[in-house]
């Protein structure tokens, strides 16, 4: 059976789950081949082999860190090099770094490139990834047609499933290229943990938009969020308002997110807000207004007052974990 090459989202060798997402899909279509990269990258093995990777190989030079994207292009070009005859594809998250990443390599390689896939599937020809097209309006299935396919994943696309194998490591031997230094980071700042998922990997979403009517009122967001122990988003209205942080957008523009269940709250629906989170498993929406558009998409609408409902939704939720 063909190797797939999964490219690993860590932290200082802590695997983020939509790597384990992906190792699930990649099992469908070929073995599983981890390529883990920077500080930390060992001590994935052991998380990666429990979810199906047969090799992992490793590679923990310090321009991974210290400059931007291009050395990691060249670390997935060695490593499709170091796949005989080649991988069957190349699997990424569908993260902003990731993408770029994704697109480089696909230039590199000579291939043809899918991003922000939510299925992926073996085919005769080759895999097949579904994806939604047209701020989810159509749903289409396509392959890669030239070389590797390389192909970028929406988060909570697929379930995480153990499936132990062997895992061995290997260090992947890269030589990077003149352009990997051409990016260098010169600072880091942490960002300030809320405590609360990351947006885009988090199973259930708490949003709200213009409805808020400021930022002082978007600790009713927040403590729905928290009593469904949910990541919190903000519609572009209220972000460009000055509500709620940038980092927390949902659409078009901001982020894209696939949770298991989302719910907006005074959000009209704009065609920019349902592209970044059209593809969501369940649609709740509460508003006000009974012809706003969000209405036309969802599984269940509440037609009243946020101010009313998210707070009595609140309270029922948290006495029902009582």
């Amino acid at each position: 059976m063909a190797e797939v090459l999964v490219f690993v989202d860590h932290v200082d060798g802590a695997v983020r789950k939509p790597t384990l997402e992906l190792l699930t899909l990649a099992r469908r279509i070929g073995e599983p081949v981890a390529v883990a990269l920077g500080s930390g990258a060992s001590d994935t093995a052991a998380v990666l082999a429990e979810h199906g990777a047969v090799r992992v190989l490793t590679a923990e030079a310090s321009e991974f860190a210290d400059y931007l994207v291009v050395p990691k292009v060249d670390a997935l070009q060695a490593a499709c090099a170091a796949v005989s005859p080649s991988p069957a594809a190349v699997l990424l998250p569908s993260s902003a770094e990731a993408k770029e990443i994704a697109a480089r390599l696909a230039v590199r390689i000579g291939s043809g490139i899918i991003t922000d896939a939510v299925d992926l599937e073996a085919g005769e020809q080759g895999p097949v990834a579904t994806q939604s097209a047209f701020a989810a309006s159509y749903t289409t299935k396509s392959r890669v047609s030239k070389g590797i396919p390389v192909v970028t994943v929406k988060p909570n696309s697929a379930p995480v499933e153990q499936a132990p194998a062997a895992g061995a490591v290997e260090t992947l031997t890269v030589s990077f290229s003149a352009q990997a230094t051409g990016t260098k980071v010169v600072s880091r700042t942490p960002r300030e943990s809320t405590g609360r998922p990351e947006l885009t990997e988090a199973a259930i979403v708490v949003s709200g938009g213009r409805g808020v009517n400021g930022a002082e009122n978007f600790h009713i967001i927040e403590a729905l969020a928290d009593s469904l122990g949910a990541a919190v988003g903000a519609s572009r209205a209220a972000v460009d308002a000055g509500w709620y942080p940038h980092t927390n957008q949902v659409g078009q523009t901001g982020k894209s997110v696939s949770p298991q269940l989302y719910i907006a709250s005074g959000i009209s629906g704009a065609i920019q807000h349902r592209a970044g989170m059209q593809t969501s498993k369940t649609i709740v929406a509460i508003n006000k207004d009974a012809e706003a558009p969000i209405f036309d998409l969802v599984d269940y609408g509440v037609v009243g007052d946020l101010f009313n409902v998210v707070p009595q939704l609140t309270d029922e939720i948290t006495a029902r974990k009582g």
